[in-house]
């Protein structure tokens, strides 16, 4: 596996709006955090996901998909998801479960990804339980942003919520991968 990448396949508009959402991260934490600006960090989170789906739709309709995309994507969606569940860490005590469960997730599917990169010269894009986790998550953290005073047993059914469909998308996940790895050449 040798793959060169063209400037063509890094400079797309896909890739520069994955890119433009991991230099929101701090303007999100700074506005959550510092400023307590709990609306205007929810109006970034927003504007950070539908980035999102119009770096989607843009790189299918106009041919712009790419390998260093279908990379990049997934690292900036990881990066602002992690940023989000560690300052709603402070606020919420089982959030450190969630950052727990995402942190092997992602830790183990880039390993998986590695290797079946190496071993079969193939990146993959996001599967339907991926996608499904990854909205109702952002949703999630949104709404336990928006409403601080939110009842403890409201937040906590959330987050378990989002535990479940992390634990979920990771096992399904992993016997995609397995499959990939173990797969007979036909």
């Amino acid at each position: 596996m040798h793959r060169v990448l063209k400037k063509d396949q890094i400079f797309t508009i896909p890739n520069l709006l994955s890119l433009l959402r991991l230099l929101m991260i701090p303007l999100i934490v700074w506005l959550y955090c510092v400023k307590q600006e709990y609306v205007w960090a929810t109006v970034m989170i927003l504007v950070s996901g539908l980035t999102d789906v119009v770096d989607g739709i843009i790189a299918r309709k106009w041919g712009m998909v790419s390998d260093f995309g279908k990379i990049l994507d997934p690292i900036a969606d990881k990066c602002t998801q992690g940023a989000i569940i560690l300052c709603l860490t402070v606020r919420h005590w089982l959030m450190w479960l969630l950052i727990t469960l995402f942190a092997v997730k992602e830790i183990c599917m880039a390993a998986m990804g590695f290797l079946v990169l190496r071993r079969k010269d193939s990146v993959n894009s996001a599967k339907w339980h991926g996608k499904v986790n990854t909205v109702v998550l952002y949703a999630v953290l949104m709404l336990l942003i928006l409403f601080p005073a939110m009842p403890t047993l409201f937040s906590d059914s959330l987050i378990v919520l989002c535990c479940g469909l992390c634990l979920l998308s990771f096992v399904l996940y992993t016997i995609f991968y397995f499959r990939l790895l173990f797969e007979e050449k036909k």
